[in-house]
């Protein structure tokens, strides 16, 4: 075992005087769902229910153990990243000053002071990361408070991979393949050196949202690019531009073995393992779980452990996850429908419906012409099949439409 290996143990021990090992579990629906023995590992349920509490303790505890005197602590963050370093100076009794996003939401604020309490200050500057980042760093230089960054930090890689210490001593052995989410790359690069340093040989697949595949650019490039844009929806892993401290550790990483997912599809997900298992994950713990079904006949018959990131979900966006879980499996469609201005169109129209298809949206846009009305409209289906029937009655019908389903502009401004 190489000295990360003997370091990241250690580490691992400090954090039992904090919160208890999260659980291993074996899930038996989807080990019956794939043909394999799968397990998930639930960070979900640490004490600020992610692991980000465990990159924030070491990188706190290295800082006090250099500077016995440092008892100013400073984040920038808004979400997990957050709510760890509140809980951690809580638990030490230092300040912590937390920076986010103006526009960051109430129940993340709340969250984040509620594990804080008095120990905290929260300041909301900047409507984007990058001038709340700013103003964090400068605030550090102005008062001499200690920096704890998110992922771009040895002695965060450090505490994250704690997660595969516990993850091998709780399964008795280094499982056949470890699935993680990607996002700064602190998770990842963390685990990769502790499998690296006790030679084990578990294939690592990094799973990215479709719309922050920064790992995936960096590999291409052969260094960290800053993403030109980023779809936020999995606010916990979609980051522009993965830290220079993980890619050193994850530059040597096949392509093949980095996944993307598409952010509707991990609604899908999402609602699945909470209407049939009941575990409640936000968009960025349900990456792991989501790739399974990329990785096919590959993982019949071997042990699969997923590590479950995150499970801060704000239930007020179950709604737009349901939408989007609808869409990604093709039972809710939306388009403009051109509907000719004489009476009886409407009924006509109707009567084209099966007995399946329900109308979740109907809205008249504007007169395009004399003669014909535009109307959006937006069509739930027992079966993504009977759109095709239904399309084919429109067409014999007379009635032109344009399906916007998948125009994420129009989709944008309309739905």
């Amino acid at each position: 075992m190489t000295d990360f290996g003997h370091s990241a143990r250690k580490a691992t021990d400090a954090m039992r005087a904090l919160f208890p090992v999260t659980p291993l579990q074996r899930n038996a629906y989807l080990s019956d769902k794939f043909g394999a023995d799968i397990w998930l590992k639930r960070e979900d349920l640490s004490p600020v229910r992610s692991y980000k509490i465990r990159g924030a303790l070491n990188a706190m505890v290295k800082r006090r153990a250099a500077d016995p005197e440092q008892h100013q602590f400073v984040c920038a963050s808004a979400g997990n990243h957050a709510q760890g370093v509140a809980f951690v100076c809580k638990h030490f009794g230092v300040s912590g000053t937390i920076f986010m996003p103006v526009t960051t939401p109430r129940q993340k604020i709340d969250k984040t002071g509620a594990f804080g309490g008095d120990a905290i200050t929260i300041k909301l500057i900047g409507d984007y990361f990058d001038e709340t980042l700013a103003a964090a760093q400068d605030f550090c230089k102005e008062t001499g408070a200690a920096f704890l960054s998110p992922f771009d930090d040895p002695d965060v890689i450090e505490g994250q991979a704690s997660v595969a210490v516990e993850m091998i001593e709780q399964l008795g052995r280094a499982p056949d393949r470890l699935v993680l989410p990607v996002g700064g790359g602190g998770l990842s690069s963390g685990v990769l050196s502790y499998l690296q340093a006790i030679d084990a040989k578990t294939r690592l697949k990094l799973v990215e949202p479709t719309g922050g595949a920064s790992l995936a650019a960096a590999l291409k490039a052969g260094c960290p690019v800053t993403l030109p844009y980023v779809d936020n929806f999995v606010d916990g892993a979609a980051v522009a531009r993965i830290g220079n401290a993980p890619f050193e550790v994850l530059k040597a990483t096949d392509p093949g073995d980095v996944l993307a997912v598409p952010e509707d599809r991990i609604c899908v997900t999402i609602t699945e393992l909470l209407n049939i298992e009941g575990i409640v994950l936000e968009p960025a713990g349900a990456l792991a779980v989501d790739a399974l079904q990329d990785l096919g006949a590959a993982i019949r018959g071997q042990t699969i452990v997923c590590v479950t990131s995150g499970g801060n979900f704000d239930f007020e966006r179950l709604p737009e996850v349901k939408e989007r879980a609808m869409r990604s499996q093709g039972l809710k469609k939306y388009f403009i429908l051109r509907m000719p201005q004489r009476p009886g169109a409407l009924k006509d129209f109707l009567g084209l419906l099966g007995p399946g298809d329900d109308i979740a949206r109907f809205e008249y846009l504007k007169k395009s012409a004399r003669n014909f009305g535009s109307v959006l409209i937006g069509i739930e289906a027992r079966k993504s099949t009977d759109f095709e029937g239904l399309f084919e009655r429109m067409e014999a019908g007379g009635f032109a439409f344009r399906d916007i389903t998948q125009d994420d502009v129009l989709s944008e401004f309309l739905i």
